[in-house]
């Protein structure tokens, strides 16, 4: 946020001197596009989909005008919430409640945070005395659900966070167990920096005419964020790492890979050659990942190698270089992962190494970007295999899916539907009247009248549970 203008900018937005106040005490002066856009739509009490780069102040965006609603209401209830945030990670769970806690603390409001790979009791224990604004995960919450934890009757706001990987199919079927537990009268919230057309299109099941708002272009990286790449072979990649980070006077970085294994390989590696590293993702656990990120914004490293589950949420101050070791295999992730530089107007640089192998990746990246990323050779690490040159793809254009057609003929009773005789050649359409009928019992059809039909209700069980939230 533009720290020079007077703080008047954000009492044109309609809130209240408590919330001021949290904003002055916090050194933010004036309201980024986003939050100009979404505060007055989220105050009137509306459906919203934005789209918005990382670093641009939306977590504030929906965080803001979210407890001014919230603290005219009624008291929550014993394990009862009032706001449902939800993330898809840990570490953007516990940055978003910290702005929770931060802009509510002068309000008379309760707020929490939720998420797996920690104990659940402490968690349980929290939820007693009912909870104003939680932020979770989809496993955690789903698990706490199912220990009668939390109840959400009195839910009245929902908001989806990173909602592209929200919906994506690693938490689809997580989010519609969540959504029929809640109650269909409320607001719901988007916030991403992404929005694929077929996100855009699931979301339409459950927005109720959404303001939709866009303080970017769609797809689009931040303009303060340098991006090129170097050319080098697979098995070179860490020694020009290395070379790189020695020469070119870099100071923090932080490092993308592609999976578990090859985090670990990167850190034992970076190690070797006497540079300090730590790594996080979904095999280490939530304490490892904690002190590990602690450490690097202490700068007690120098090194910070992620996964993609670090993408979203990360927020580090004066974050100069962010280096994709790996190229990601969905191209929308390249903006989340390069949006961790270059925040609250700060430049900064994302820079990709790309081998041979990584052409296609590269080229859907640079098609979604709608420009060729620069390209650069260091000397000493040229290529044995040369990188191909890629071009601009023209965008895919969905066509409608055509409804298949019954076949025209014989038609189906009822009666065979349920395991009957199918109709003979020559028979009439529904009624094979020269053969012998047998009833076929069907479902509840031929219950004798008086039996009751007994069901076991369940707690609906996270897809994914605690190993990845």
């Amino acid at each position: 946020m533009d720290k020079k203008l007077p703080p008047s900018a954000f009492t044109s937005l309609g809130l209240t001197a408590s919330l001021l106040r949290a904003i002055t005490e916090k050194g933010y002066t004036s309201p980024t596009p986003i939050q100009l856009k979404a505060i007055p739509v989220v105050l009137a009490g509306k459906d919203i989909m934005a789209a918005a780069q990382t670093g641009t102040g939306k977590t504030a965006a929906f965080t803001l005008p979210l407890l001014q609603r919230l603290g005219g209401g009624a008291k929550v209830k014993g394990n009862h919430i009032r706001a449902l945030i939800l993330t898809p990670t840990r570490e953007l769970a516990v940055q978003v409640g910290a702005s929770v806690a931060d802009y509510g603390a002068h309000l008379s409001l309760k707020s929490g945070v939720v998420y797996g790979g920690v104990k659940i009791n402490p968690q349980m224990m929290k939820l007693r005395g009912g909870i104003d604004v939680l932020v979770a995960t989809p496993g955690r919450l789903l698990d706490l659900y199912g220990r009668n934890a939390v109840q959400f009757a009195q839910v009245e706001t929902l908001i989806l966070d990173e909602a592209d990987r929200m919906l994506d199919l690693g938490f689809s079927i997580d989010i519609d167990k969540i959504l029929a537990l809640l109650p269909k009268k409320r607001q719901n919230l988007l916030f991403s920096a992404t929005f694929s057309d077929d996100i855009r299109k699931l979301t339409s099941k459950f927005l109720k005419n959404p303001v939709q708002i866009e303080a970017s272009p769609r797809n689009s990286a931040a303009q303060n964020v340098k991006q090129y790449i170097y050319e080098v072979d697979k098995g070179k990649k860490s020694k020009l790492f290395s070379h790189l980070l020695r020469n070119r006077g870099w100071g923090q970085v932080l490092v993308f890979v592609r999976t578990k294994n090859g985090a670990d390989r990167l850190i034992g590696e970076l190690q070797r050659d006497k540079i300090s590293a730590v790594a996080i993702h979904g095999d280490k656990s939530q304490n490892q990942r904690t002190r590990a990120l602690e450490d690097f914004k202490a700068y007690k490293v120098q090194v910070l190698v992620a996964t993609d589950i670090a993408a979203r949420g990360l927020d580090i101050h004066e974050l100069p270089q962010v280096v994709n070791f790996d190229l990601p295999k969905v191209a929308e992730d390249y903006i989340h992962r390069i949006g961790r530089t270059g925040r609250a107007n700060a430049q900064g640089e994302g820079i990709s190494m790309v081998s041979a192998d990584e052409v296609p990746l590269l080229s859907g990246i640079e098609t979604l970007l709608r420009k060729l990323l620069p390209r650069e050779i260091e000397t000493g690490f040229v290529p044995r295999h040369a990188v191909p040159l890629t071009k601009l793809l023209p965008a895919k254009v969905k066509k409608p899916k055509k409804k298949k057609q019954k076949p025209q003929g014989l038609q189906m009773t009822g009666e065979q539907k349920c395991g009957g005789k199918p109709p003979r050649r020559g028979d009439k359409v529904g009624v094979a009247e020269n053969r012998p009928q047998t009833p076929k019992k069907c479902g509840n059809q031929h219950r004798k009248r008086g039996t009751a039909v007994t069901r076991k209700r369940s707690a609906p069980k996270s897809n994914r549970g605690d190993r990845n939230n």
